[in-house]
């Protein structure tokens, strides 16, 4: 009755726990979005377009000052030179951004290799684009891959890499020779690099975030895709943006003009006004998600839930006390006793079973929110 790519199509683990949470009245700790709103001025800019007539069909590759203003800020950040006309394109979000990219650059049968634990749009999106998902895993407690294992997975079917940086859900931000590694691999077998950096200006205790663009100057084989979502903490606005030499960029745009094909238009002008403000609000918005970060792990050191440091994106990983209950168990557990939501992670693994042992946890939350969910964690009596 329904098409064949459905098939291993599952319902988001996001969105059953949060129903599960809504329904026990528990502190909501799984779903990656902030209980607050992004900045007022942001708001105003949204609403000014409006009142200035900002309200009809934007140009479907996305508005040409919110194109020139990510140009000039990769240039300034990553050193590299991107064609606002011809190489960014302005999507519905980061997850429209990944799955226009996907079905624009994957056949069936073609291989995909993601590094799990996975965000699971990757998984789905080439599912429904006839690909088959190959897995390497980030072994923790670091959450390094091994560089032969990456090898091993790379065969005369494989067409593109995807990494996630910084990671979700772990909060691993790949080293310099890591992704190094990652492009002279996809470089000398000819693959394509998707990488999703939506979490780019969220990195803790003074380390920097390295681009692909940081080393794909020349946008050879790599789609960076990132989002205003995060930096603003607006995900409602689904403005996202996928960055690809010309012809890849087209390719996007075949199927990006016939997905959505076009963003919200008063959106657009007020994440471009946004972008005229990161040199004062980026050292507020990073001071702010350092102090949670650092909050939740130092409440979560007095809990039964060993957590893992994240030094990127806002989700952190604990393992759970106890062997005789595995990850989804134990999450039900938290939320229907105990009155707090997590993210079971093994729905992210394939390989591996480390995720059964895990959990994961979102602190883009208020301290008040983070303290009452970790509160009822410490209640836990394995």
């Amino acid at each position: 009755m329904f098409a064949n790519r459905l098939r291993g199509i599952e319902d988001s683990i996001f969105g059953l726990m949060s129903a599960l949470a809504a329904e026990y009245k528990a502190v909501n700790l799984g779903q990656g979005f902030p209980d607050f709103s992004g900045p007022d001025w942001l708001i105003e800019a949204f609403n000014k377009a409006m009142k200035d007539g900002k309200n009809q069909y934007a140009p479907p590759q996305g508005i040409h000052s919110l194109r020139k203003i990510i140009s000039d800020t990769y240039l300034k950040f990553y050193e590299c030179r991107i064609d606002p006309e011809n190489e960014i394109t302005i999507t519905a979000g980061a997850t429209e951004a990944l799955f226009s990219t996907i079905l624009a650059l994957i056949n069936p049968g073609d291989e995909v290799i993601i590094f799990e634990p996975f965000y699971d749009a990757y998984y789905s999106d080439i599912i429904l684009a006839g690909g088959i998902p190959k897995f390497v895993t980030l072994h923790k407690p670091n959450f390094d891959f091994d560089f032969e294992e990456l090898i091993i997975q790379v065969t005369p079917r494989t067409k593109a890499i995807i990494i996630n940086n910084p990671h979700n859900p772990t909060g691993k931000v790949y080293s310099k020779n890591e992704l190094e590694f990652i492009f002279e691999t996809a470089n000398k077998h000819n693959l394509y690099i998707v990488s999703d950096e939506v979490y780019e200006f969220l990195t803790y205790d003074n380390l920097k975030h390295i681009s692909i663009l940081n080393i794909d100057k020349h946008l050879t084989r790599s789609i960076m895709i990132s989002s205003a979502g995060k930096t603003f903490s607006m995900t409602g606005w689904k403005i996202g943006w996928a960055i690809a030499n010309p012809k890849i960029s087209d390719a996007i745009r075949k199927v990006h003009q016939w997905t959505t094909f076009t963003v919200n238009t008063p959106g657009q002008h007020a994440v471009a006004f946004g972008f005229t403000k990161l040199d004062e609000y980026l050292p507020i918005f990073k001071e702010e998600y350092q102090y949670r970060r650092d909050l939740i792990y130092s409440e979560l050191v007095k809990t039964k839930f060993t957590p893992h440091k994240p030094f990127g994106s806002y989700f952190i990983m604990v393992d759970i006390p106890t062997l005789e209950k595995d990850d989804i168990e134990i999450a039900k557990e938290l939320t229907v006793d105990y009155k707090v939501a997590t993210i079971p992670p093994s729905v992210f693994y394939r390989n591996s079973d480390e995720g059964k042992k895990m959990l994961r946890i979102c602190f883009a939350k208020t301290p008040r929110t983070i303290i009452e969910g970790i509160e009822n964690l410490k209640k836990y009596k394995a």
